[in-house]
């Protein structure tokens, strides 16, 4: 059986959306909830496609948008993480309708090392809409957009 391609995995919705009650006491306190959105593939792509040249948006932007429109109290972090990674690997397959996904940042103002080119190209494309970068670390050097909060696109 052939591997599916990036771009029939985010296509593939199974079940979702659909919402999961939890029942883990320190997940419901550390997300305020109890109802926990799994979102498909294709709504994370979406959003990412949506955001400007020189905006920016974070994952936990995209998981409260989403939790939002769909009554729940949180969106799943970590189907969130592995749908927007899927949605940029999904963008470079496709020659055309590619999505900005460098513009889509991890939680914190981080750059997201599981996109396609790794941080080098995040950071170059990042640096060519006018963003600065600093890192953190001197082992493990982590990437970040300087002062995120200011370019973060309401999307609303």
């Amino acid at each position: 059986m052939a591997r599916k391609s990036f771009n029939e995995k985010l296509k593939d919705s199974k079940d979702m959306p659909k919402i999961v009650e939890i029942a883990d006491e320190k997940s419901i306190e550390r997300y305020g909830g109890k109802n926990m959105l799994i979102a498909p593939p294709l709504a994370y792509n979406e959003i990412m496609a949506r955001i400007p040249e020189g905006r920016l948006v974070t994952a936990r932007e995209i998981r409260e948008f989403l939790a939002n429109e769909h009554g729940a109290d949180f969106t799943c972090p970590m189907t969130a993480g592995i749908f927007i990674s899927l949605s940029a690997q999904a963008s470079c397959e496709r020659n055309d309708d590619r999505i900005p996904f460098w513009r889509t940042l991890k939680t914190d103002g981080e750059l997201n090392p599981k996109y396609p080119g790794g941080i080098e190209y995040q950071k170059k494309k990042l640096l060519s809409e006018g963003h600065e970068i600093f890192t953190r670390g001197r082992k493990n050097i982590r990437y970040f957009v300087e002062d995120y909060e200011n370019f973060l696109y309401d999307l609303k």
